[in-house]
């Protein structure tokens, strides 16, 4: 039998291979063009901290300046108000440092107030990290600084090992698509009365709900947040998405108050978890 297909050139093969190439890199410019970060921002520590929130007057704020990240302490709940941090593509994909799980207390803490470690024995709670030590494998330091108390909060085992992890696991991702994210996260407490446990003087509260918010500053930024409850969560990610703008309603908190009135009030009044591929 005849055979009527005849072979395909090596030259044109190529042409084919380079005209692939060249797409794929056009839209990869593109998409860094439409959504990347603008890289004076990851190469310069004197511009302005988008992650940080507007100063906390309203409960006890301590600010605690980590390798990395910002801790917001409140000394009546034992926990942060929230911890924020700059998340930048190569911080997301540095595998320099292993975890050592050594939690420690804060030294910047006075020792009678100090939580330390075994204030958690026996509570039936995870050392909860808000800012996560996936995210801080770029130096020993930042590694050391994430396994301090004062980064901790109580959190249901389910959920930190469970959806909690898939959603830092996702911030990575973003990271390593966009450029860099801004992240803040922290505790939500229901009742002015929460339950509580450790020693004298180190009596720690236990959240009910746990927050997130997450901003991208790229051409056309956009930002989105998440609301788990303090328990076992198996519902997909987006369906605890909800607006920045529920979040502040929800812990009092002001969050990317530096970006331009215009554009964060359109950000953060979206919940569009399709925009972020959920």
């Amino acid at each position: 039998m005849e055979e009527n297909r005849q072979k395909r050139s090596p030259k044109w093969v190529l042409m084919v291979s380079i005209v692939i190439v060249v797409a794929v890199v056009l839209m990869n410019l593109l998409w860094s063009w439409a959504f990347g970060q603008k890289p004076t921002y990851q190469r310069t520590h004197s511009v302005t901290q988008y992650e940080l929130p507007r100063r906390l007057t309203d409960r006890p704020e301590q600010l605690l300046k980590k390798e990395g990240f910002v801790i917001s302490f409140n000394s009546e709940t034992n926990c942060p108000n929230y911890v924020a941090w700059y998340l930048t593509a190569s911080r997301a994909k540095a595998r320099s440092v292993h975890r050592k799980d050594e939690f420690n207390g804060d030294l910047q803490i006075p020792a009678n107030r100090r939580v330390e470690t075994q204030d958690y024995y026996n509570s039936r709670y995870d050392r909860g990290h808000m800012c996560p030590s996936g995210d801080n494998k770029h130096s020993r330091r930042a590694m050391d600084d994430c396994f301090l108390m004062t980064n901790m909060c109580p959190q249901a085992h389910a959920l930190n090992i469970g959806a909690w992890n898939d959603l830092e696991q996702e911030c990575r991702r973003w990271a390593k698509n966009y450029g860099a994210v801004a992240i803040v996260c922290g505790p939500i407490y229901d009742s002015k009365s929460p339950q509580r446990f450790g020693r004298r003087g180190h009596r720690v509260a236990v959240p009910d709900r746990f927050f997130k918010v997450v901003l991208m500053r790229g051409r056309i930024p956009k930002a989105i947040g998440f609301i788990y409850p303090n328990r076992n969560a198996t519902r997909p990610m987006r369906n605890y998405a909800v607006s920045v703008d529920e979040v502040e309603r929800l812990t009092g908190i002001d969050f990317f108050y530096q970006l331009d009135d215009k554009t964060e009030n359109r950000i953060e009044a979206e919940c569009n978890p399709a925009a972020w591929n959920l």
